[in-house]
């Protein structure tokens, strides 16, 4: 059968591809293992979380579908980092990761343009570098000129629980182990890597009475815009915490000759910002506990996921150790943790459209490209099903920039450094973080969604009118004074605002650290027709007005700077604060100008920042 677009694999990668490619217009098929797990949580029953938010809001700006499958099957949601400041905050929900599953499948078997198959894919066929479909272990063979791979953590997948391994993508599930061998043989760097998950505990064996309580907002906000967040109002079920203690920790320490990562017996390398409990143990041993996180798996909550517990040691020490911790005594494993390994693709290996260097029409996108977590896989998923299908339709490719989305950067810094170890997003990693906020993904982003017909006419006329009122009202705010008459002082009293002494921008008025948006309406009236997320906007940029200026001339000196041409013979081993490494390529590619520098995997925003300082220092001593 022919298509235009093969995804396999369909776990939240391949979710946000297929849906994106489907959506364009473009006939699509998704090849995964079990159709009855497609949207299947692998770990953690919880979507978003630090940087993490700020992909989903992101995904969901442009027309994906992660954030409204969050909404519909949330069962508890929260701000983290709700008292910094907004460039830091981060939207984090429980799900009922069976709901969510459930939704996911739904949603995919009803998209016009996508056909589901339950089948392994086997091998690729690829004919003069250049991919035309793929084979199943069915015999099976599917055409099309755009393939991508979204397989997770099931390429030549190993499970290891103590001594014992199995070959599996997913506990219960088949590895990918031909696929795997066949992408060796395509000559890609292939790399390994190792991840893992927690024991499930029995619902009814756990005491919470001696546990912290820890509840959701009071107020919850949705995670897609398209939501309405007046009418939101879910079921909201607790988490709880507690801790190891000593008695944990020496059952973990005197058992770690039997753990596998301590053995030998596991090779690839684990995700440094999320280690198992005898990683832990082993490398802060100083501490006296470590802090677990109770949280329910479904609405029923008749299983918990025991986060901050993940391990790899086998089952009876498992038992042993979760027992010792408080609230835990009697507790039944009702799914052992186990730690696993899998191929991935050294990610230097893609263009920034996330296909092959090496294959025409071969993509990748998840955990295939090194990276850790449901949310950069379904960001890297979009923007691969995106590029796949405007390859198709004979478009330019989308290719997000740092200043425009964590997106953009989650994809630059795995395309131009590359990773040894599972590659996680936070907030840190983006030099525009005061930008790219959560609250204002939408505006950021919702242009690409409408080009490429991703989002409804509905939505759009609702983002629109934000976008036209916040630029409304902040325009109003610059250009509008006040002054410290008697009868305003007095004003500002009454609403228990500090007097001001001299004439003051409305704009800096707003960006007291004591203004709040009742305030706002009170000190501007015609300010009460717009919505309360508008408000919430006004009260940001007008806080952070003066920071959120520097950054935007930050960007557009970059942006400027990209256009600098590097001079003919331009000797880059001279050039100090270079690696010998990205001399090399420099010097190999010799790039015209610094934006085709900027392409080149490792050349890194810093290293451009030096070159450009040497380019203008070279230009004056003509």
């Amino acid at each position: 059968m022919n298509y235009d677009v093969i995804v396999i694999g369909g776990g939240h990668a391949g979710i946000e591809a297929s849906l994106a490619s489907a959506r364009m217009g473009v006939k699509t098929l998704l090849v995964t293992i079990l159709a009855e797990q497609i949207g299947a949580s692998s770990c953690n029953p919880a979507i978003g979380g630090l940087a993490k938010g700020h992909l989903v809001k992101e995904l969901d700006a442009m027309g994906g579908e992660m954030g409204l499958a969050t909404d519909a099957t949330g069962i508890q949601f929260r701000i983290l980092n709700q008292s910094k400041g907004p460039a830091v905050r981060g939207s984090r929900a429980q799900i009922d990761m069976d709901r969510y599953r459930i939704y996911m499948r739904d949603v995919m078997l009803n998209t016009k343009n996508l056909d589901i198959k339950q089948e392994l894919a086997s091998a690729l066929i690829i004919e003069d570098n250049k991919v035309l479909g793929v084979e199943t272990q069915l015999g099976n063979r599917y055409i099309a000129s755009k393939v991508i791979i979204s397989a997770g953590t099931f390429l030549n997948g190993l499970i290891h629980i103590g001594e014992k391994k199995q070959q599996a993508g997913r506990q219960g599930e088949f590895a990918s182990l031909e696929l795997a061998e066949y992408m060796k043989e395509l000559g890609l760097e292939i790399g390994r890597l190792k991840t893992g998950t927690c024991a499930r505990i029995d619902g009814s064996s756990i005491d919470f009475s001696n546990m912290e309580v820890q509840g959701g907002d009071e107020k919850p906000i949705p995670f897609s815009f398209r939501t309405n967040r007046a009418t939101f109002n879910p079921t909201q079920l607790p988490c709880h915490v507690t801790y190891t203690n000593e008695t944990t920790h020496n059952i973990i320490e005197s058992n770690f000759y039997r753990a596998p990562m301590f053995s030998g017996q596991i090779e690839g390398m684990g995700p440094r910002y999320c280690p198992s409990i005898e990683d832990k143990i082993n490398r802060f041993r100083d501490r006296p506990r470590h802090q677990i996180f109770v949280e329910p798996q479904t609405m029923e909550a008749n299983e918990y996921y025991i986060n901050g517990m993940s391990t790899s040691l086998p089952t009876d020490v498992q038992l042993d150790m979760i027992r010792s911790v408080e609230g835990m005594e009697n507790a039944k494993i009702v799914r052992y943790g186990y730690a696993i390994e899998y191929d991935y693709v050294q990610p230097t290996e893609l263009k920034h459209t996330l296909e092959t260097k090496k294959i025409e029409g071969l993509y990748c996108a998840g955990q295939i490209n090194g990276t850790t977590g449901y949310e950069e896989a379904a960001a890297q998923g979009m923007m691969a099903g995106i590029n796949a299908g405007l390859s198709i339709q004979g478009k330019e490719p989308l290719i997000l920039g740092r200043d425009e989305a964590y997106i953009g950067v989650l994809i630059d810094d795995l395309v131009t450094k590359g990773t040894k170890e599972p590659y996680r997003m936070f907030t840190s990693r983006s030099e525009y973080r005061l930008l790219l906020r959560e609250d204002n993904a939408d505006m950021r982003l919702y242009k690409y969604g409408k080009a490429l017909g991703l989002l409804d006419d509905k939505y759009l006329a609702q983002v629109e009118q934000k976008e036209r009122d916040l630029t409304e009202a902040i325009g109003y705010l610059k250009e509008n004074h006040v002054t410290p008459t008697k009868e305003y002082v007095a004003f500002l009293e009454s609403i228990s605002e500090e007097k001001i002494n001299d004439k003051i921008c409305l704009l800096d008025l707003l960006g007291r650290a004591t203004m709040t948006a009742e305030k706002i309406v009170k000190l501007i009236p015609t300010f009460g027709k717009y919505s309360d997320e508008v408000i919430e906007q006004i009260l940001i940029e007008a806080k952070y007005s003066r920071y959120i200026e520097k950054q935007q001339n930050q960007v557009d000196k970059m942006k400027d700077m990209l256009k600098v041409k590097i001079p003919n013979g331009f000797e880059f081993e001279k050039v100090s604060g270079l690696s010998n490494e990205i001399v090399e390529k420099l010097n190999t590619i010799n790039p015209p100008t610094l934006f085709n520098a900027s392409e080149i995997s490792g050349v890194t925003p810093a290293a451009l920042e030096i070159l450009h300082i040497y380019i203008k220092m070279a230009q004056r001593a003509r």
